[in-house]
């Protein structure tokens, strides 16, 4: 086990080759808006899964009742985070396996490097898991020499393409099938130049494309889904069947979770399991459902290690409005519903948590001072439909409204105030004096009428022309309120 306990303080873990600034939201997003093809395919992507977890939560007579106790395990298992994992630590230790505690992104690439080179591998085979795309590890393994292989076929669709994943639950969800049968004859020369675009063949492609990977792989990588503590059992659900191949045939088998994925007992598991599955693909169950405890002689990997990261869970945990955030389950009906996330896709949002879920967790688990993370909490329009889908009712409009606070005190610390903060001590100095605030007005309408043309103001000056430009404003009457109830009840 290596040093960090349980409670280490968090650390937003960015070790490793330097990389320029990710851009804010808003900049990030302008490519996205602009790709027709990518807003027709995320468009039709997000309708047919929201229709199917409509459906499928319908279906369930007993569906809030089984959000509340969601909402009930996650908080519960939250506030006493600090002792479900230590037993869970017990149990898997005594099953056979080995615990590694990393406080950061670092720490962990260190601990999953080091595991693989032990075992003297030069590939390794990986089952899909946003915890280690938020370490960065296929990066890691690859400056030491090691040839990781995405197992899960959008995963490997991004992997072949050098792309990055827009969606939590369909990764490559912004391509469309014709997209992928061309990257497929051109990056698996197996696959033959007359390969057709219908999913039966593709997926054929796929698993030829992949089979003697699994073959001769000596160690694999996967995440979890949930971590049980009175057992040490791994749990991870799939529909494709790729993870359980990685659980089965290495010798050598690492799978990376974040603390936030324990689950007290198996009880509970049963009400995830009923959960997850409707509001991720509208399924009543998941076709595979795939639980591991510790080694077994003779059957499966030989060794077993669990990395537990923390990597800023710790932080967000101590933020007692934006803790709510750590029950997520991963199922991204969030994103299914959410207006700006269809428009723009995953991607603005960073390579990690896509949607309206990362737009609260990436800056709980990162802080608000970088100037990316910051925008995030402003990605959405508050329209609440992320709330009403979540199966563990978070209540994400009011983590984001929440956050929008943090960042504006942020900003108040600073030396030089933001023009945004110049502009508001500037309109509360005007407002707090009823003569300033109407000689403002009067000007202020003369100047607005005169820019304005056909009764609409196109375009705005300076900071304010970020409101014109994405919709046209009314010019103001000539004569104000005010001024027409002085003249009319003098």
């Amino acid at each position: 086990m290596t040093a960090s306990p349980p409670g280490a303080a968090p650390s937003p873990g960015r070790s490793g080759p330097a990389r320029p600034p990710r851009p804010k939201f808003a900049a990030a997003a302008r490519p996205e808006l602009a790709d027709t093809r990518l807003r027709r395919n995320l468009r039709g992507a997000a309708a047919a899964l929201r229709e199917r977890e409509a459906a499928a939560a319908a279906e369930a007579a007993d569906w809030e009742d089984l959000r509340e106790a969601g909402r009930a395990i996650g908080d519960g298992a939250l506030l006493d985070l600090d002792a479900h994992l230590e037993e869970l630590e017990r149990a898997v230790t005594e099953a056979g396996g080995t615990v590694h505690w990393a406080a950061d992104a670092a720490e962990a690439r260190r601990v999953v490097t080091g595991l693989v080179r032990a075992a003297g591998a030069k590939e390794v085979v990986k089952a899909a898991s946003a915890t280690t795309r938020e370490i960065g590890l296929n990066d890691a393994l690859s400056r030491a020499g090691v040839t990781v292989r995405e197992t899960a076929v959008a995963e490997m669709v991004l992997q072949l393409g050098e792309d990055a994943p827009s969606h939590l639950l369909s990764p490559a969800a912004h391509r469309d099938r014709a997209q992928i049968a061309e990257l497929l004859r051109r990056a698996v020369p197996a696959a033959g130049p007359g390969l057709a675009d219908d999913p039966a063949a593709l997926a054929a492609a796929a698993r030829a494309h992949l089979r003697d990977r699994f073959l001769r792989a000596r160690v694999a990588v996967t995440g979890a889904n949930f971590l049980v503590a009175e057992t040490g059992t791994v749990v991870l659900v799939e529909s494709e069947g790729n993870a359980r191949m990685c659980l089965t045939l290495p010798e050598t088998l690492i799978s990376v979770a974040g603390i936030d994925k324990v689950v007290p007992t198996w009880d509970d598991m049963e009400v995830f399991l009923q959960l997850l599955p409707r509001s991720s693909t509208g399924d009543r169950m998941t076709p595979y459902v795939s639980s591991w405890t510790g080694v077994t002689a003779g059957d499966g990997p030989r060794e077993f290690h669990l990395v537990l990261l923390d990597n800023g869970r710790t932080r967000a945990l101590a933020d007692e409005v934006g803790r709510a955030a750590l029950r997520c389950i991963r199922c991204s009906a969030c994103q299914n519903v959410c207006p700006v996330y269809e428009r723009t896709g995953g991607r603005p949002y960073g390579p990690v948590h896509p949607g309206p879920i990362g737009a609260v967790l990436t800056p709980l688990m990162r802080g608000v001072e970088s100037a990316a993370d910051a925008s995030l909490p402003y990605a959405s329009t508050l329209c609440g439909a992320c709330a009403d889908v979540c199966p563990v009712k978070i209540d994400i409009p009011d983590v984001l409204v929440h956050l929008r606070g943090r960042v504006v005190e942020s900003r108040r610390r600073r030396p030089v105030p933001t023009p945004e903060m110049a502009l508001m001590r500037g309109l509360a100095w005007t407002m707090g004096d009823p003569r300033r605030h109407e000689a403002a007005v009067r000007r202020g309408v003369r100047w607005a009428r005169l820019l304005s043309r056909g009764g609409r103001i196109r375009r705005l000056p300076g900071l304010l022309g970020k409101w014109t430009e994405a919709r046209d404003l009314p010019a103001p009457p000539a004569e104000s309120f005010r001024g027409w109830w002085d003249r009319t009840r003098a």
